[in-house]
């Protein structure tokens, strides 16, 4: 490859960051986008798009029953390591705010992932919150869960105040989302 001049390099330079950014602007939705038409991207501020899914034990639970109650989301899967890594956080974080009208959603996404392996993973780190099954993606798609795990903070009046794609959490940040949550719920 022949030597490029000091001009050359910072063409070169300029022409990658251009074609950088255009990429970048086709290959992503708008904020507030969806793939389609007329449905926002859920994210802070936008209601908390309504599902039901039934439990590990077939019990049925629907977010809209948990209005005026704070409620985290999380959509896992058993193989993800990072889910792996942020579920001790969140069974701490739960059991110490159980009392406080907080109810946590582990929602797995069991359309990617083996219902006796999701299984041995709840056992094995012995979570005591409601563990639910997406087997059909309904809420990876009304979600648009892009990255494992991902994290809905839902106030009690159904609205989101906080998305979190991807992880692992630390203990503390969820501590600090779930105190404004409960905040809000006073």
């Amino acid at each position: 490859m022949p030597n490029l001049t000091q001009t050359q390099f910072r063409m070169l330079a300029a022409a990658v960051l251009i074609f950088g950014a255009g990429w970048m602007g086709i290959s992503t939705s708008l904020p507030g986008g969806t793939d389609t038409p007329g449905i926002p991207a859920p994210k802070a501020g936008f209601l908390a798009p309504d599902f039901t899914l039934a439990t590990l034990e077939g019990e049925s639970i629907s977010l809209s029953d948990l209005r005026g109650k704070a409620v985290i989301v999380n959509v896992w899967a058993s193989w993800c390591g990072p889910c792996r890594a942020e579920m001790p956080a969140l069974e701490a974080v739960y059991r110490e705010y159980a009392g406080e009208d907080l109810v946590l959603l582990a929602v797995n996404a069991a359309n990617q992932d083996n219902l006796n392996q999701a299984a041995a993973f709840v056992e094995e780190l012995r979570l005591t919150f409601p563990v639910l099954l997406d087997e059909a993606g309904q809420v990876q798609r009304l979600y648009q869960v892009s990255a494992l795990p991902s994290t809905f903070f839902i106030r009690p009046d159904g609205t989101i105040m906080e998305v979190v794609f991807g992880g692992p959490m630390a203990e503390a940040l969820l501590r600090t989302r779930v105190e404004m949550l409960l905040q809000e719920a006073e």
